[in-house]
């Protein structure tokens, strides 16, 4: 069965991708998804070289045919959100696909449809395969993005064996975030020592719980706020969450970054050391219940 790990952060500027960048280098046998789709930064590490290219629709946008439409402004007046004027042009960007113009005209001159927002794409890369997406700009559904993101993965997966999905998530806690993180089976959370990094990692722990998704903690640049650091391991203490790492700040991301690297890949210094300890907890807790079930059959088949 193949295992699904989200790493989200509940805002951004945490070091989600960071992180999640350098699990793909770690990682012997994932596919590795990209779902932060409003924002994507993955391929800036991973350079991929796209192999498929897919149109992905949103929402239905309003069409009004001319040669029907009487200009009787029924349209214009029942919309909510002013997306067609006096005229009668739509504005598909402020256009939410509701459909009420299309129910209330008389001449059944509206007609939704589908509207290209975006592209989602399954490359290669030096860490094997990546699906990762480009929203268009304005463009909403985003959560629905997410889904095809990881549809196309664990597709990915069954068909090349793999034995897991590392998927790097949207920060915040909304529609694309619920996406990201429903029916895996671990997030790691990677926070900061800020009064908005506590007050989001709070917010998206009880996201994750409402769906009953294990949760893990990475506590990032933990010494530019110490006080605030042991504020985040009391909170994780009382609600039996374990904190798999405290890293420091350390200039070596940023390097990394403009080399182009992954963290792991660009040094072995003592940063790297305490992802690839993350990365070993992370593996422990997701293949434990596994290889405990395998012990058993073992054990029942020796009896």
């Amino acid at each position: 069965m193949v295992k699904q790990l989200t790493v989200i952060s509940g805002k951004g500027g945490t070091g989600k991708t960071t992180f999640t960048s350098s699990f793909a280098a770690l990682a012997e046998n994932a596919v590795i998804a990209d779902c932060d789709v409003d924002a994507a930064d993955m391929h800036l590490i991973l350079q991929p070289e796209i192999s498929e290219i897919h149109n992905f629709f949103g929402l239905d946008v309003a069409s009004i045919n001319k040669e029907l439409c009487t200009a009787c402004g029924i349209c214009v007046s029942s919309c909510r959100f002013d997306a067609i004027d006096s005229n009668q042009v739509v504005d598909t960007y402020k256009c939410e696909g509701c459909g009420v113009c299309e129910h209330v005209c008389p001449e059944d001159a509206v007609s939704m449809i589908a509207k290209k927002a975006g592209e989602y794409y399954c490359s290669n890369t030096r860490f094997g395969p990546l699906v990762h997406a480009k929203l268009g700009i304005g463009e909403e559904a985003s959560g629905k993005l997410v889904s095809d993101v990881r549809r196309r993965a664990s597709e990915l997966a069954e068909q090349s064996g793999k034995d897991l999905i590392v998927i790097d998530g949207p920060p915040g806690t909304g529609c694309a975030v619920i996406a990201a993180i429903t029916g895996t089976d671990l997030v790691l959370v990677v926070t900061e020592p800020t009064k908005s990094g506590v007050h989001d990692l709070e917010r998206v722990v009880q996201v994750a719980q409402h769906f009953r998704i294990p949760v893990a903690v990475c506590i990032n640049k933990y010494d530019i706020n110490k006080r605030l650091s042991v504020s985040i391991c009391e909170y994780c203490k009382d609600n039996n969450i374990p904190v798999l790492g405290m890293l420091p700040y350390d200039n070596i991301v940023i390097e990394a970054m403009i080399a182009g690297s992954s963290v792991v890949e660009y040094s072995g210094a003592k940063f790297s050391e305490g992802i690839r300890s993350v990365w070993n907890s992370l593996v422990s807790i997701l293949f434990q219940e596994e290889k405990e079930d395998i012990i058993r059959l073992i054990q029942k088949s020796e009896k």
